[in-house]
């Protein structure tokens, strides 16, 4: 336990703010902090209580659904309810989604969330939303290169927002049939960031290495740093050594500029997407 200013605390009474280090996840408003004898009763309890609440998150699932195809499952008598995991960046904009949402109902189904939580999407939050027949909602966060191969896999829809309105939209029109064709983001590649140039007249270009699959000049661009989307754009240059190129497939090298964006650091993750039209899916 660490003050404001680095200082470290052997105890802490009501009403000193403390930073702890150490934990596995972050801790959502509202929870309480236990004090026990050691670290291996604290980790029993821990996964004692965690597999409780995963049983009770995923006791009723049946199968995997997309937003597109929700109306016609309602029609059909067999959803009664539209699942909702929600991640977002800060703890605030998850609560104030999962308040939102919970209150969209329409007169054949309404919505659940399952879970809410920080951060990027997980790998586990992608089993869970297939074990509970979820839709995850992504608040201005990315899932990391697991999640992503896992939802693949499984069928899992993840969605990814940035702005509140068009979340409780898209999940309102869901719920009374009338969801228009979708743009959504179709991943493309993702480069870790080694090295940071600046450029005089030019600016800040990453030294990059592409770990999956691959960059090209035409695509958009997430800036993602510890998990959350800081910044949104496009391409300015892609190079490889001295040579501007269309593309560069995974495992190489690059150099890669941001329009208008010169703020990027060492360990800095850098996606590419394109947007695909997504037709409603009434079968």
């Amino acid at each position: 336990m660490l003050s404001d200013r680095d200082l470290p605390f052997e105890e802490v009474g009501p009403g000193r703010p403390v930073r702890i280090t150490g934990l596995n996840g972050v801790p959502q408003a509202g929870d309480t902090f236990m004090v026990v004898a050691d670290d291996q009763e604290a980790r029993e309890i821990a996964l004692r209580r965690m597999q409780v609440k995963r049983e009770q998150e995923i006791r009723r699932g049946f199968g995997q659904t997309t937003l597109e195809g929700i109306y016609a499952q309602i029609r059909e008598g067999q959803l009664k309810e539209l699942r909702l995991i929600i991640k977002a960046d800060v703890d605030g904009s998850a609560e104030v989604l999962a308040e939102s949402l919970s209150k969209i109902a329409s007169e054949e189904a309404r919505t659940v969330i399952i879970h809410k939580g920080v951060g990027a999407v997980s790998e586990s939050d992608v089993l869970l939303a297939a074990a509970s027949n979820a839709i995850i909602i992504a608040f201005n966060v990315s899932p990391d290169g697991r999640a992503r191969e896992t939802a693949a896999r499984e069928k899992v829809d993840i969605r990814q927002y940035n702005i509140i309105y068009d979340v409780e939209n898209d999940i309102r029109k869901a719920l009374e049939g009338m969801l228009s064709p979708v743009i959504k983001e179709e991943f493309s590649g993702m480069a870790e960031v080694r090295q940071v140039f600046k450029i005089p007249k030019v600016g800040a270009i990453a030294g990059c290495f592409v770990k999956e699959g691959a960059i090209r000049r035409t695509d958009n661009v997430h800036i993602v740093r510890d998990g959350r989307i800081i910044y949104n754009g496009t391409l300015s240059s892609l190079k490889r050594f001295k040579d501007d190129v269309r593309e560069v497939q995974s495992g190489y090298e690059c150099g890669i500029g941001v329009e208008n964006y010169n703020d990027i650091k060492v360990g800095d993750t850098i996606e590419v997407y394109h947007l695909v039209e997504t037709a409603k899916k009434l079968e």
